[in-house]
């Protein structure tokens, strides 16, 4: 039993299918660009990663002479020897200049400086974390949209169409699959990363403060 103006619906909902796959055809190629730009710069992180030594705070008081708590050129130290960026490094060399500050004001800035970097480091991770999700959709999008004519077209006979259709499902399947893998990978190994340099800037922050106190 057919609906009376149903066949008027689903040529709507046909026509709205059909005109999303040239956008979705589009999406990818953009996902596909930024994802190899963010893969770029990822390789190039991790290069620089790995020419620093991971800060081992048992292997610094071992090797450190004064007692603990470390005060000044110590804790310049621990900072050189840590994997902190450029921002993370002038911020916390910042707090440590700042001797006259009081314990409570410096736990406030200690406390803004984790905040804004945890921040900042999210916004990096939502970019890959936007490529791992949204690249699979319109994968999808790209597989089922041309399906429907591909099916009528073999309905008619038409094998070319119908092969013509397959081949774009199965090529947007593929691009968007390897996005989404490139963007997880990504957001794997940074999200690591990030939660360790987030732990060793906690735990210097907390050593200025601490050494100011018993200073």
């Amino acid at each position: 039993m057919t609906i009376p103006g149903s066949e008027y619906l689903t040529k709507i909902i046909h026509a709205a299918s059909q005109c999303l796959l040239i956008p979705v055809i589009i999406g990818l190629i953009i996902l596909l660009i930024y994802g190899l730009m963010e893969l770029g710069s990822f390789l190039g992180e991790r290069r620089t990663r790995k020419k620093r030594k991971s800060f081992q705070l048992l292997e610094t008081a071992i090797n450190t002479e004064s007692e603990f708590p470390w005060q000044g050129n110590q804790i310049k130290q621990i900072i050189e020897k840590s994997c902190f960026s450029t921002r993370q490094t002038k911020l916390v060399g910042d707090l440590l200049k700042e001797s006259k500050l009081s314990k409570e004001a410096k736990e406030l800035i200690a406390k803004d400086i984790l905040d804004q970097e945890e921040a900042q480091l999210r916004r990096i991770l939502n970019k890959t974390d936007l490529l791992a999700k949204v690249g699979p959709i319109l994968g999808l999008m790209g597989t089922l949209i041309p399906l429907g004519p591909g099916l009528a077209a073999l309905g008619q006979g038409d094998f070319v169409g119908l092969s013509e259709a397959i081949i774009v499902a199965f090529d947007t399947t593929v691009v968007g699959m390897l996005i989404g893998a490139v963007g997880a990978l990504i957001s794997k190994i940074r999200n690591a990363w990030y939660n360790q340099d987030l732990n060793t800037l906690e735990m210097v922050l907390n050593l200025i403060i601490g050494g100011d106190e018993h200073a």
